[in-house]
């Protein structure tokens, strides 16, 4: 008795009984052919039976049953890589050519290499690369061939497109310069690039005295200066909107052409005043101006006042600004002022910094009287003369153009000429007219303008295409993670209403 009384043998005792209860309950249950499980939910009063009630199994079936068979795969395959058609559907039928100038070697001419995996296969052709001295080749601009069989250059004609002919096109990849590398991103680019992306020192040596470029170790400085503002892009924009109030940059004024951009500071700075700032030059001497302008952020293009109107439609831009940029305004019964007064707005303003404004020398006064007697006759508005610059306004109507005398010269353009054609198309010596309906002097107010007239425009197009690449863009961020790629520079080809 006194062995019961031990605390561990009870323990023991009371262990072995619960085992042996539960083992019997069990097995009583397994053999009595109750299948039924009941579930209690609470907190109702509610109890649910099991839909296997009533119902035998074999174990041993369901065990070596074989496992059913996998679904059918699906035609369709989720795209990672290609292009995005104009349906916005992703296709794989594309060409590519991409290269890594330091690894190439012996690299062939037009060898394709195929490439396949899962439910794609793409072709990729690759071209040998060009020569060194092509690094900057553009072959509409350096066909030396057709530049020889022009007739005349006294007009600029050599710094024009002259594309070549079918079959004797580009057949090599232009390589970018040696040490190329990620550029700066914007808004430090503004102010500095890296030498090794625009390898050039001509600038440098030629304009560094009047603050337009400096080299500081592996990199281009631009403290913001020009030839007719040394003291800094900021002081020259003050200058022109204390001049003339009613530019108003960022509102009354939002697109802006620079005339001989040189390195673009006065688009990069117009940029923080929210004004957009079409930068152009030729390719001359300083060959190199718009790369310097597209390595900074700012839009810029190869364009040159010579032979045929510039490829923008009439009244594109607000503002025309040009500062010593070493055009003849007057020559040819002044053709090339007429094609600034064809793309500016009705009531937009023509800047002009250059010598004739401010010297007095004798034939820069003859200079001067000339442009005074040619912007008369073109009913341009002398606003301002302040320093090195002079400011005009374009009429906001015809009325002024009809009322002159008669045999003044330039003329009206006919009715039937369309001042918005413009490729290959000469420039005309003739005065562009105002379209009746008042179109292009009733332009609000930045961003409202972005609504731009119903009737130009067609406003059910115009309100697609906006939805349609509102909508394309906010996808390609979100799926392509486009911020992360810190884009500045982008071309859009067919480019519609700009959507």
């Amino acid at each position: 008795m006194d062995l019961f009384k031990n605390p561990l043998i009870l323990k023991i005792t009371a262990f072995v009984f619960i085992t042996l209860t539960f083992f019997y309950l069990g097995k009583h249950w397994s053999h009595g052919g109750y299948q039924q499980l009941v579930f209690f939910s609470t907190p109702g009063e509610s109890v649910g039976v099991s839909p296997n009630y009533n119902k035998d199994f074999n174990v041993s079936d369901l065990v070596l049953q074989p496992p059913p068979p996998p679904p059918p795969q699906s035609d369709r395959v989720n795209r990672t890589f290609g292009i995005i058609d104009s349906e916005g559907k992703m296709s794989d039928d594309f060409e590519v050519g991409e290269f890594d100038p330091a690894e190439v070697k012996n690299w062939g001419n037009e060898t394709e290499v195929e490439s396949e995996g899962e439910g794609s296969r793409v072709r990729i052709k690759r071209f040998e690369l060009c020569k060194e001295g092509m690094r900057e080749y553009i072959p509409c601009l350096d066909n030396v061939e057709a530049i020889k069989k022009l007739k005349s250059r006294e007009r600029g004609e050599r710094f024009e497109r002259h594309c070549p002919e079918k079959g004797s096109g580009l057949n090599c990849l232009v390589p970018p310069p040696r040490g190329y590398r990620q550029p700066i991103p914007w808004p430090r680019s503004r102010d500095e690039v890296w030498y090794n992306n625009v390898p050039h020192s001509r600038l440098v040596e030629d304009k560094g005295g009047q603050n337009w470029i400096s080299k500081v170790k592996n990199k281009f400085r631009f403290p913001g200066g020009g030839t007719q503002f040394i003291h800094g892009a900021e002081k020259y924009l003050d200058q022109i909107a204390e001049m003339v109030p009613d530019i108003t940059f960022g509102s009354q004024t939002r697109t802006v052409m620079d005339v001989g951009c040189g390195v673009a500071s006065f688009g990069a700075y117009l940029l923080s005043r929210n004004v957009l700032t079409m930068s152009i030059a030729p390719k001359d001497v300083h060959e190199n101006q718009i790369q310097f302008a597209l390595e900074r952020g700012v839009p810029a293009m190869v364009a040159a006042f010579a032979t045929h109107r510039l490829l923008y439609p009439s009244q594109a831009f607000e503002l025309i600004h040009c500062s010593r940029c070493r055009i003849n305004w007057t020559r040819d019964d002044g053709i090339l002022l007429l094609e600034v007064n064809r793309m500016l707005r009705a009531g937009g303003y023509f800047a002009w910094a250059a010598q004739p404004v401010y010297k007095h020398e004798e034939i820069l006064l003859e200079q001067w009287e000339e442009m005074l007697k040619l912007t008369r006759r073109l009913c341009w508005e002398l606003v301002k003369k302040e320093g090195y610059i002079a400011i005009w306004k374009k009429p906001m109507n015809n009325n002024c153009y009809l009322s002159r005398d008669t045999g003044t010269t330039p003329p009206l353009c006919d009715r039937d000429d369309d001042p918005d054609n413009v490729w290959y198309v000469d420039l005309k010596a003739c005065i562009t007219r105002l379209p009746e309906d008042g179109y292009g002097a009733n332009v609000t107010t930045w961003p409202a303008s972005i609504q731009i007239d119903a009737y130009i425009a067609r406003k059910e197009l115009f309100k697609a295409e906006s939805k349609y690449w509102y909508e394309t863009i906010n996808g390609y961020i979100r799926a392509w993670h486009w911020k992360k790629f810190k884009l500045r520079n982008v071309l859009d080809m067919k480019a519609g209403f700009g959507g």
